[in-house]
């Protein structure tokens, strides 16, 4: 059975993380000033969200090729 569950893991943080950081890219400055000591927090978190989705998809990608071992 060749059920491999990175591939729609990796596209789910990808397009999560993508929206929450685009999110935090525009909305306004001072949200963060008051709530969050000036971090971006959305910006930050989805660029973390999409790394980790990056590399859920490559592994999903590398792990079809034909020469990788099945399980």
């Amino acid at each position: 059975m060749g059920l491999d569950i990175r591939l729609p893991i990796g596209l789910m943080f990808t397009l999560v993380g993508v929206l929450l950081a685009g999110y935090g890219l525009i909305s306004p400055r001072e949200i963060y000033d008051a709530h969050s000591l000036g971090i971006n927090v959305n910006l930050l978190w989805g660029g973390v969200l999409v790394v980790f989705g990056a590399l859920m998809l490559f592994s999903a990608l590398r792990g079809r090729k034909p020469g990788a071992p099945q399980p």
